[in-house]
């Protein structure tokens, strides 16, 4: 178990699927690395809408801060998500077999209006964990820190 584990997630990542978990790896140790906690779950808005409803409108009475949300083809994860919480929402769109993920892409971009999602590259798990810890750092100076170091050790190698 890692020190972020036991701490209460800040971070909560769901996904539609169990095949998107090796992709999404880069989220989680990206966030065990700049020493986030975060809850993952596997939740389908297709398959298992209650479960995503409930996990969501939970979330921010749980303590999580953010939202990352993977999803493939019609990608509809993201956007149920952002319409149960209050919480910022960002959407991994997930490489297909069909379309290469411009079909989750084009998904999760589409948002109507009040039910923002924000949305990284296709397979952009890393760079969700790195957005959610910035969204942290607005309010929370350690996640802050952790940031500027990751952006120094860049500017170094």
């Amino acid at each position: 178990m890692s020190e972020t584990a036991e701490k209460t997630p800040l971070v909560g990542i769901i996904m539609g699927s169990k095949s998107d978990l090796p992709v999404m790896e880069g989220a989680t140790s990206e966030l065990e690395s700049l020493g986030v906690p975060y809850e993952l779950v596997i939740a389908s808005a297709h398959r298992t809408p209650d479960k995503v409803h409930e996990w969501a409108a939970s979330a921010a009475d749980r303590g999580m801060k953010v939202v990352i949300a993977a999803a493939g083809k019609a990608a509809h994860l993201g956007g149920v998500v952002a319409a149960f919480t209050p919480l910022p929402v960002i959407g991994v769109p997930m490489k297909t077999s069909d379309l290469g993920g411009l079909d989750s892409l084009l998904s999760m971009v589409q948002m109507p209006s009040g039910v923002p999602v924000a949305c990284v590259a296709i397979n952009g798990a890393k760079n969700a964990a790195i957005y959610a810890t910035q969204i942290l750092g607005a309010t929370m100076p350690e996640y802050r820190a952790a940031v500027e170091k990751l952006k120094a050790e860049m500017a170094e190698a």
